[in-house]
C-alpha cells in the first residue's frame, strides 16, 4: 500500500477542489499544512515565479519534496480538519495554530438556571459543548442569533432554590431588556427556563424542524388571543431562523466516532479513501494504492484494507462506514453500508477521495516518463557527444610550489552535486609543482579498476592543452581511451578543449551548458583547495609544536588569520580575542622566541 504524493513538479495533476494539502521534506516529515478554496491554484502559488514570497515561505519551498491532499466538500472543512491536523503533526512551519489553541465552542453549562457561554475549552462537567466554530465572529454571530430568538441569563449569580428565595439578588439590565425573564426573582420558574434551554440545544444541533415547530405554535397562540404584537415578534424570528446557516456535515455532533471507508478498483489495483471521525469531525485521511496479487475482488479488500487503516489511525471507534455491502463484524466494531443521511454524505466525500486518487494514478501510469534534465541536453547538443551526460566526473590537483600537493574529484549526477561520490587524492609519484603529472596520477589512480558499467557519461579536466593531454595519456594506460567522452576548461576565457583537437571551443557566456560546467569546475576547486589547506595547515601545526596550542586552537587561528606570518605579526589582543589571554601570551611567547619561521612555514 502507499499514499500518492506529487513533487512540486507535478503540480498540475492536483484537482480543483476545496480541502487540504501537506507539504513533505527529504525526510518524509509534514513540514506545512494548509487548506484551500482550490487546491491546485494555492499549491501553485507557492511555485510561481512571479510569486513575492517572505522569507519564511521561501525558506519552506525550498524544502518542499513532496505534497499530498485530501479533498473535501468546502473550505469550512478544510479549515476545521486543517486545525486537527497542525495539532496531531505540529508541522514546522505552521505558526498560527501550532500554539495548541483551539476554535471556540458554545457550552450550555450544568447550572440550576444553564447560561450559553463562549469557550475555547472543552471540560465536560462543566457543560455541553457545540461547534467548533471557524472563528471567534461567527459564534459570535451565531450566539447573537440565540439571544434574538430565546430568552437566558447571563449573570454569574448562583441560583439556588434558597437564594432566589431570600431575594438575594435583584433584575438586571437584560430583563428591562427582553433578554431574559428574570429567574434570579422567581418571575420565571425553572421549567419555563429549561424549555429555552431546550429549544437552544435542538438549534445547536440543527433540528431547525422543532424549533420552528414551537415558534409556529406560540405565534399562532398569540393570535389567537388577539395579541398580533407578540405574534409578529413570533414571525421575525422564524424569517431569522430561516436565515440561519444550514448545518456542516463535519461538526455533526451525532455523527460521533466513525471510520469512513470507501474502495474502488480495476483488475490491477483498489484505490482506498479513508476518513476517521472522532466527536463529529475529521481528525484524520488517507488514499492509498493496494495492488492486486491474485486479482481480488473488492469486497474481500475490504476487511483487510479496513483493519490496516483502523491501526494506522490508531482507531477505536465503534462503527465502521464502507461503500460496499459488507455482512459482517470484525472484532469490536461493525461494518455498515449506509442508504441516507449524514453518514452517506460521508462515504460519498470518501468515495470522491478515492475516485481522486484513481484518476491521478491512473495519469500518473500512462503519462510517467523521466524527462531528460534540459541542461544537459543542451550540453550533449553544444560538445557533440553520443549520450546525455547524466554522470560527469571533473579533476583539479592544488600545491603551493610543489608542497603539499592533493587532489579532488568532484561528481555531478542528473546535473546535480552527488557529495557522496566526491573524492580526494594525495600526490604520491610526483615531486615539484607539475600539474600534468599530477593529472596523469589521479586519472589513472581513478579509473585503474574501473569497468564499463562504472564509468561516467563525461570527463571534465581543470585545465588546459597539458593536463588534457595528460589525462588523456592516462586513459590509455588503463585501457579505456575512447570509451568516455572527456575535456578541459581553461579559466581565462573558458576555452573548452578537445582531444586532439588544436582549437577551443568558445560557448556563450549565457549558455546553460556553460554555466553547468563553470559550476562544476568551481566545485572541484573548492574541494580541492580546501583539502590542501587543510593539509598545509596540518603539516604547519605539527611542524611548530607550540606548548599548550592543539590542533583544533591552531586550525581557529589560521579560519581567522588567514596564515602563520599573520598570526606571527598579530597583536597579543587581536590573539586573545579568538582563542583566550592565556593561549594568546603562549604564541606571542613562542614567536618572540624564534622571530624569523622558514618561508614554507608561513604560507
Amino acid at each position: 500500500m502507499e499514499t500518492p504524493r506529487y513533487t512540486p513538479n507535478q503540480i498540475q495533476h492536483l484537482p480543483t477542489l476545496p480541502g487540504i494539502y501537506l507539504f513533505y521534506n527529504h525526510k518524509e516529515e509534514v513540514i506545512y499544512v494548509g487548506k484551500a478554496k482550490n487546491i491546485k491554484k494555492r499549491v501553485s502559488d507557492y511555485f510561481a515565479i512571479s510569486k513575492v514570497h517572505n522569507l519564511k515561505t521561501a525558506r519552506m519551498v525550498t524544502h518542499i519534496a513532496s505534497i499530498a491532499y485530501t479533498a473535501l466538500h468546502s473550505e469550512y472543512e478544510a479549515l476545521l480538519l486543517e486545525n486537527n491536523l497542525i495539532k496531531a503533526l505540529q508541522p514546522r512551519y505552521n505558526i498560527l495554530l501550532k500554539d495548541g489553541k483551539t476554535y471556540p465552542y458554545l457550552c450550555i453549562t450544568h447550572d440550576r438556571f444553564p447560561k450559553v457561554i463562549i469557550t475555547r475549552k472543552t471540560v465536560p462537567p462543566l457543560g455541553k459543548y457545540y461547534g467548533p466554530f471557524t472563528s471567534a465572529q461567527s459564534v459570535k454571530q451565531t450566539l447573537e442569533v440565540i439571544k434574538k430568538l430565546f430568552t437566558f441569563r447571563t449573570c454569574n449569580y448562583n441560583l439556588s432554590a434558597a437564594n432566589i428565595t431570600n431575594h438575594k439578588f435583584k433584575v438586571c439590565l437584560d430583563y428591562h431588556l427582553g433578554h431574559c425573564k428574570g429567574p434570579c426573582e422567581a418571575f420565571q420558574n425553572e421549567a419555563a427556563y429549561q424549555q429555552e434551554i431546550d429549544q437552544i440545544e435542538a438549534l445547536l444541533k440543527n433540528n431547525f424542524a422543532s424549533v420552528k415547530k414551537e415558534l409556529k405554535k406560540q405565534m399562532l397562540a398569540a393570535a389567537q388571543q388577539l395579541d398580533y404584537k407578540q405574534a409578529q415578534r413570533f414571525k421575525e424570528k422564524l424569517m431569522l431562523l430561516d436565515q440561519y446557516q444550514a448545518k456542516s456535515l463535519v461538526i455533526n455532533p451525532l455523527v460521533g466516532d466513525l471510520d469512513v471507508v470507501a474502495i474502488i478498483s480495476d483488475p490491477n489495483h483498489a484505490f482506498v479513501g479513508y476518513l476517521h471521525i472522532k466527536q463529529g469531525a475529521i481528525s484524520f485521511t488517507q488514499h492509498r494504492v493496494v495492488t492486486k496479487k491474485l486479482e481480488e475482488e473488492a469486497t474481500d479488500l475490504l476487511p483487510l484494507v479496513v483493519c490496516s487503516l483502523r491501526a494506522c489511525s490508531n482507531s477505536q471507534a465503534p462503527e465502521v462506514l464502507v461503500n460496499l455491502p459488507l455482512n459482517l463484524t470484525i472484532g469490536p466494531f461493525s461494518i455498515t453500508m449506509p442508504k441516507i443521511g449524514d453518514k452517506r454524505k460521508l462515504v460519498a466525500l470518501a468515495l470522491q477521495n478515492a475516485l481522486l486518487c484513481k484518476k491521478d494514478f491512473l495519469h500518473q501510469k500512462s503519462n510517467f516518463q523521466v524527462k531528460p534534465n534540459l541542461t544537459l541536453v543542451q550540453l550533449q547538443h553544444d560538445l557533440k557527444l553520443k549520450e546525455v551526460p547524466y554522470w560527469i566526473e571533473c579533476f583539479d590537483n592544488s600545491n603551493i610550489q610543489g608542497a603539499h600537493p592533493v587532489a579532488a574529484m568532484v561528481c555531478f549526477k542528473d546535473g546535480k552535486p552527488s557529495k557522496k561520490d566526491y573524492r580526494h587524492y594525495h600526490i604520491k609519484t610526483v615531486v615539484g609543482p607539475d600539474d600534468c603529472a599530477s593529472m596523469y596520477e589521479i586519472i589513472q589512480r581513478r579509473y585503474s579498476s574501473k569497468t564499463q558499467e562504472g564509468l561516467p557519461d563525461l570527463i571534465v579536466i581543470d585545465g588546459g592543452k597539458g593536463q588534457l593531454n595528460a589525462a588523456l595519456r592516462a586513459l590509455e594506460a588503463v585501457g579505456i581511451y575512447g570509451q568516455v567522452a572527456i575535456i578541459s576548461i581553461a579559466k581565462r576565457l573558458e576555452e573548452l578543449y578537445f582531444p586532439h583537437d588544436p582549437f577551443p571551443l568558445y560557448l556563450n557566456k549565457q549558455s546553460a551548458s556553460l554555466k553547468l560546467l563553470q559550476q562544476l569546475r568551481n566545485e572541484a576547486h573548492r574541494f580541492a583547495i580546501t583539502f590542501h589547506r587543510k593539509q598545509r595547515s596540518k603539516s604547519a601545526f605539527e611542524s611548530l609544536n607550540i606548548p599548550g596550542i592543539g590542533p583544533q586552537t591552531f586550525a581557529k587561528l589560521l579560519q581567522q588569520l588567514g596564515s602563520l606570518q599573520t598570526m606571527q605579526t598579530a597583536s597579543l589582543e587581536t590573539l586573545a580575542t579568538i582563542v583566550g589571554p592565556s593561549k594568546a601570551k603562549r604564541l606571542q611567547a613562542y614567536f618572540l622566541a624564534e622571530p624569523t619561521l622558514p618561508k614554507d612555514r608561513l604560507k
